[in-house]
């Protein structure tokens, strides 16, 4: 399998479990496991396309590239992620023993902080298909500075 049929196939799968975990929660609400894995499947996918952006910028620039990682940072930011950090996921294990602190789930700050991811990865988006490395430079800068927020106050350090 090429590796870019397999990126494509990988990034499939990340937008069918989160539009499997929108219409799964309409119907019934999924074991807290399952919606840590789906979490957690998507902030490594988000993590890798954030990758393959800063790869671009700092290496050989491909156009075409960064706007796709750009575009499934955007869509996955759009996504409802949100539902994923439902009651009863604070703790527990997904792929992974969760890394979220508690208080993720009472902050008002949390949700401030995700609006600003969002903002930040639509942003990011748009700026890319415009091509200018400088301004990808910066606005990936500013949508990196969006997760080390919630990072900072949200996430349990290892």
């Amino acid at each position: 399998m090429k590796s870019s049929t397999r990126i494509g196939a990988i990034i499939g799968l990340a937008l069918a479990t989160l539009v499997a975990a929108q219409s799964v929660q309409a119907q019934q609400a999924p074991k807290p496991e399952q919606l840590i894995k789906w979490r957690q499947s998507a902030y490594q996918v988000i993590a890798w396309n954030t990758g393959r952006v800063k790869a671009n910028i700092e290496g050989t620039y491909n156009k075409e590239d960064v706007i796709k990682a750009a575009n499934t940072i955007a869509a996955l930011a759009n996504s409802g992620l949100g539902a994923l950090f439902a009651p009863g996921t604070e703790t527990g294990k997904g792929w992974k023993e969760t890394a979220v602190k508690p208080e993720l789930f009472t902050d008002k700050k949390a949700g401030e902080v995700a609006a600003a991811f969002n903002k930040e990865a639509n942003e990011l988006a748009r700026v890319a298909a415009l091509g200018d490395v400088a301004q990808i430079k910066a606005q990936l800068g500013k949508l990196q500075g969006t997760c080390k927020a919630c990072h900072d106050d949200f996430r349990k350090k290892d």
